[in-house]
């Protein structure tokens, strides 16, 4: 019987140990994916899209605020894989694990839904996740170079931006993702696969020609994501534009297409408004279509449930009895006294005067108590 207690009372501790190691290695795993299309800003490493941060808002909302030190561990061993680790690493680490579980608590403050059916839904985590909690990893990460003397105070603000919108742009186009592929909405499922083939090979056309082109054909990508999102509302819009941000991503490291002949900065502030917009579109548009299709799913529910109840009261209503004797005589329509009241009594002969208020010729009493 103690054995039995202590299995119970350590297995969870088993469980988030697991679960922990595991968002590790994913942490560390999208850590070096998003190291291949950095940027060099003022001297300092940047990248435009960093998916740790998204895979940790997304581990910490799935799983809870417990897998935290899988947070911590990830982010350890990406700082240890680029440099050797040293006194100012554990205020890194500190901050990239502070910043996604601010954004976990804000957006569970603000009642956030996984499988994000709601326009405030986006919006929470637009502003909430992304926008705002991403501040104190920029700030942080940032401020240590400066109080290291590694970077100047007048290039904090262009590092700044570029270490924010690198963490925002995580949590606006992995989270999402990986929170519909962990939901039942995110079940491959085989209707309209002609149409999502299609959109996928059109996808697969128009993103490098876009990209590519030096004329400036970014806008071209705005199509895609509407389309996305109208007919496969998050899976397909995120999947387009994490697409579409991944491939100018590399475009813009390696300066050609839309981004060549352009310095760091510009590159940088042209990529992320690019990004960013993407990202944008493709999760509100999202949000808002399936919003607006499960309010049609509720509206449709509830008439069939009120044409349901409907019918089975037509089908309880008890029958009126046959009659048992002959037919009674037709009576003689009265017309209606001035005042519309008619007379309530069919024959004054089976009247008391004293109860119905009927008098012994069949008067109507009147509302003053009596008539001629």
């Amino acid at each position: 019987m103690a054995g039995v207690f202590v299995n119970r009372q350590f297995r969870p501790l088993t469980d988030a140990a697991l679960i922990s190691l595991a968002v590790a290695v994913c942490y560390y795993a999208a850590g070096r994916l998003g190291l291949l299309g950095r940027l060099v800003v003022e001297g300092v490493v940047a990248t435009p899209i960093w998916p740790p941060t998204g895979v940790a808002v997304a581990a910490l909302l799935l799983f809870g605020a417990r897998v935290w030190p899988g947070i911590a561990l990830g982010s350890f061993l990406v700082i240890t894989s680029l440099t050797t680790p040293g006194p100012t690493t554990a205020v890194t680490v500190v901050s990239n694990t502070v910043a996604p579980l601010c954004a976990f608590l804000l957006l569970r403050r603000a009642d956030f839904r996984l499988d994000m059916a709601r326009l405030r839904d986006g919006l929470s985590l637009i502003f909430l996740g992304g926008f705002g909690a991403m501040l104190i990893s920029a700030t942080a990460g940032v401020g240590l170079q400066v109080v290291k003397g590694s970077l100047d105070r007048s290039e904090f603000w262009a590092v700044w931006l570029a270490w924010w919108a690198g963490d925002t742009m995580g949590v606006l186009l992995v989270a999402p993702l990986l929170l519909v592929l962990a939901g039942p909405s995110g079940r491959f499922r085989v209707r309209r696969w002609k149409e999502a083939a299609f959109l996928g090979l059109t996808t697969l056309v128009l993103v490098p020609l876009a990209v590519l082109s030096p004329m400036g054909l970014l806008f071209l990508v705005c199509p895609l994501l509407v389309w996305a999102a109208l007919r496969f509302q998050l899976a397909g819009s995120m999947l387009c534009a994490l697409f579409a941000s991944v491939f100018a991503t590399v475009v813009a490291t390696s300066d050609h297409g839309s981004f060549s002949h352009l310095s760091d900065v510009e590159i940088m502030v042209k990529l992320q408004t690019f990004n960013g917009s993407a990202a944008l579109t493709a999760l509100l548009l999202a949000s808002v279509i399936t919003e607006q299709r499960a309010t049609r799913r509720s509206v449709r529910h509830a008439c069939e449930e009120l044409a349901e109840v409907l019918e089975h009261l037509a089908v309880g209503e008890p029958s009126p009895a046959p009659p048992t004797g002959p037919p009674p005589e037709p009576s003689e329509s009265r017309p209606a006294p001035p005042g519309g009241l008619r007379d309530p009594c069919p024959s004054a002969s089976t009247t008391d005067p004293l109860n119905g208020g009927c008098g012994a010729h069949g008067r109507v009493v009147g509302p003053g108590g009596g008539g001629p």
